[in-house]
């Protein structure tokens, strides 16, 4: 495919592997068909890409002091809490860190890992300092999409959507293998590294495909919503066997999409988040501005 349009192109280029995708036209296909469905349903596209800017927004307001090195900047754990209801794989795991000291630890990490984020060159790097903070076992994989979150949300246009079910190359899953050109994806195991220059070919590569069929605004966030489609139709179609504590079975065509982006992480009636503390009972996000505008929740 051609390059994507130069606004999608982070500034920092240097030293970053960009390896071929080799990606299937006629699956890509199928998936916006599925996502223009799927969305039309609900309100249209533009309210799902409302509640994504939405999400950024909430991100960049609590995390942008540290981005800029503010050395009075501070992340409560209200704040912190509010951003975690909206992380689907984080906040099923997240609940013992929210409490001292553990809180203190994970929250000295968060705020390394905006620092410098401007140059995107090393955030690979940055990437396996923040993950080598935590324990390094198959129950903290989940901080792999904490920072995958952070650094998308903060700065979307320089970083692209990295978490797991993007693209997991120790498990062989994610987007990537569902849109790979290969008849016999299901029985290879890909050797696409999964780095920060991977996730933007694929960004590049997506946001090629949406303009040479009609997307010219908000790209960025049609990537998302297109990918997260990609995988939760993958999820709807293994009939909720894989990732079933994160992801349990749809009552409606998007709604595997929804819980993907983390969209699904309040409940507009009460506040009250999916997430829980070790204690069972759940946080509540107190800003009724936020719930009432966030119209994908509940």
């Amino acid at each position: 495919m051609p390059s994507a349009p130069k606004f999608l192109q982070p500034q920092a280029r240097a030293d970053v592997e960009r390896p071929r995708l080799d990606l299937s036209g006629p699956l890509l296909a199928r998936a916006l068909e599925s996502l223009v469905a799927g969305t039309e349903a609900q309100g249209g596209i533009e309210q799902w890409i409302d509640a994504l800017k939405l999400k950024s927004r909430m991100f960049q307001q609590a995390l942008e002091p540290f981005v800029n090195g503010d050395p009075e900047a501070q992340l409560p754990l209200d704040s912190f809490a509010s951003l975690c209801a909206f992380m689907a794989s984080v906040r099923r795991r997240v609940g013992p860190f929210l409490e001292e000291p553990a809180y203190g630890e994970m929250v000295t990490a968060i705020t390394a890992l905006p620092a410098g984020a401007r140059d995107a060159s090393n955030t690979n790097d940055r990437l396996e300092a923040f993950c080598g903070r935590f324990p390094q076992d198959r129950r903290h994989r989940w901080v792999r999409d904490l920072a995958a979150e952070i650094l998308h949300n903060v700065d979307p246009e320089r970083y692209p959507l990295m978490c797991r079910w993007v693209w997991d190359r120790k498990a062989n899953t994610g987007v990537i293998r569902e849109i790979w050109f290969d008849d016999q994806v299901d029985n290879i195991t890909s050797n696409v590294p999964d780095g920060y220059g991977t996730y933007l070919v694929l960004r590049e590569e997506l946001s090629q495909y949406l303009t040479d069929n009609g997307v010219f605004r908000d790209v960025l966030w049609y990537v998302d919503l297109l990918c997260a489609k990609i995988y939760a139709d993958y999820i709807s179609a293994q009939g909720g066997v894989y990732l079933r504590a994160d992801f349990s079975a749809p009552g409606d065509p998007m709604e595997h999409t929804r819980r993907l982006l983390g969209l699904d992480g309040v409940r507009a009636s009460s506040g009250r988040t999916r997430l829980k503390a070790i204690s069972g009972e759940a946080y509540v996000i107190e800003d009724s501005n936020l719930v009432e505008d966030n119209h994908l929740l509940d």
